[in-house]
């Protein structure tokens, strides 16, 4: 489970700003809506986190974080040029370097002496080297591990701006050190290695693969394509979402894929229509939640993280919060997956609580600030939050005049 973002000098974001998700041990789980972040843990974090705030405050830029540094880890070995992300855009930020960084809940993969899997807390971070607003090199990338959460941070392994390497038993390099000279200053140590059937970086890989996110760094087909060709490929998930547009009220009876130029082109069954009915000609909200729902889907299925921007993109308040349901409820959500969405329905807010919320603003030289509203003095567990946002006790609303 994510429980901890750091971001400096990145985008809207200029100065160093913290998000910690962990939840006080004495606030009650009456609604079973919070989950260890590893098992076992006595910490916890909440199983749905949503970013609330006006247009334009930065929300999509805290949430980029993620899907940035699985870009990075996975696919910059193959990317040439400068990386792919900005600083602020002031004459300083431009010369100063981009921090991103990172904390979450997981198992390691060994196991202990009595057989127990070995679990802990992960930290990785990355310092990008800026030169006049281009990002071209690693000044540091580090990854370290808490075992069972308790003590001292440890070294997974640590790279320096000149490029030295030092490893550690989580992360061996032995009879792979002509191999740590052919890391580039733009590319990282996990994504080289792993080009070269390295064993603990080919882990990290698998682990970062499950997140999901509509975020996508590198995309070249359109984001319908990219839903409709995953959904195409695999016939359990186009079932499971053919089952939920029978149940909500968008009169579709089933979909169905047909090969078109060698590509499937999704249609549309509906109820007490002649002719089955094109994407194009399908609602913005119809479409807004196939787009979305494969990544929702993933994430369910692996207990992994789901990224969504806009998860209100052209969907009705109750069907958003229908979504959000599916992660607090058990049978749906069995292995503890979580979720991470941007939205503008205020109204949503009132079927969530205070450990769920965080809200970002923009000031006037247009830089974002970020904070759960775990930071707001005085919120109460039976306020309404929906009201108490709309009233202007919680900051984070637009400014219209």
């Amino acid at each position: 489970m994510l429980y901890w973002i750091e971001i400096e000098n990145f985008y809207s974001i200029k100065e160093k700003q913290v998000l910690d998700l962990r939840i006080p041990d004495s606030v009650p789980d009456d609604e079973a809506r919070f989950a260890p972040i590893f098992p076992g843990s006595k910490e916890r974090v909440a199983k749905v986190v949503g970013i609330f705030g006006p247009n334009g405050s930065g929300k999509s830029n805290i949430l980029k974080t993620l899907p940035f540094l699985i870009w990075f880890l996975s696919h910059s070995f193959h990317h040439e040029g400068d990386v792919p992300c900005e600083a602020f855009n002031d004459r300083e930020s431009g010369h100063k370097p981009i921090l991103l960084a990172a904390e979450w809940g997981g198992r390691t993969g060994r196991t202990d002496a009595e057989g127990k899997q070995e679990v802990g807390a992960f930290r990785y971070e990355l310092l990008l080297h800026t030169e006049k607003w281009r990002v071209d090199g690693v000044l540091n990338e580090t990854m370290r591990f808490r075992r069972n959460g308790r003590g001292k941070w440890t070294r997974v392994f640590e790279r320096s701006k000149e490029g030295h390497l030092a490893g550690s038993e989580l992360y061996s390099l032995s009879g792979f050190t002509s191999v740590i000279g052919k890391i580039r200053p733009n590319a990282s140590c996990i994504a080289t290695l792993a080009q070269f059937e390295h064993e603990p970086s080919k882990k990290f890989l698998a682990v970062l693969k499950q997140i999901s996110s509509n975020i996508l760094l590198q995309r070249i087909d359109p984001p319908d394509q990219h839903a409709i060709s995953f959904l195409a490929q695999n016939q359990d998930v186009a079932a499971s979402l053919n089952d939920l547009l029978k149940r909500v009220d968008f009169g579709i009876e089933r979909m169905e894929f047909r090969p078109v130029n060698g590509n499937p082109v999704p249609m549309f069954h509906h109820r007490n229509l002649h002719v089955p009915m094109p994407w194009p000609l399908e609602s913005d909200g119809t479409r807004s939640f196939i787009r979305i729902f494969p990544w929702i889907y993933q994430a369910l299925q692996n207990g992994s993280l789901a990224v969504i921007d806009e998860i209100d993109r052209s969907l009705h308040t109750e069907l958003v919060a229908e979504i959000i349901g599916w992660f607090h409820d058990p049978d749906r959500n069995p292995h503890g997956a979580q979720l991470l969405f941007s939205c503008h329905q205020s109204a949503l807010l009132e079927d969530m609580v205070k450990e769920e919320v965080v809200l970002t603003e923009k000031d006037s030289q247009g830089r974002t600030r970020f904070y759960s509203l775990m930071e707001v003095k005085g919120v109460r567990r039976d306020d309404s939050l929906y009201r108490k946002y709309r009233a202007g006790a919680y900051g984070a609303l637009p400014i219209i005049g």
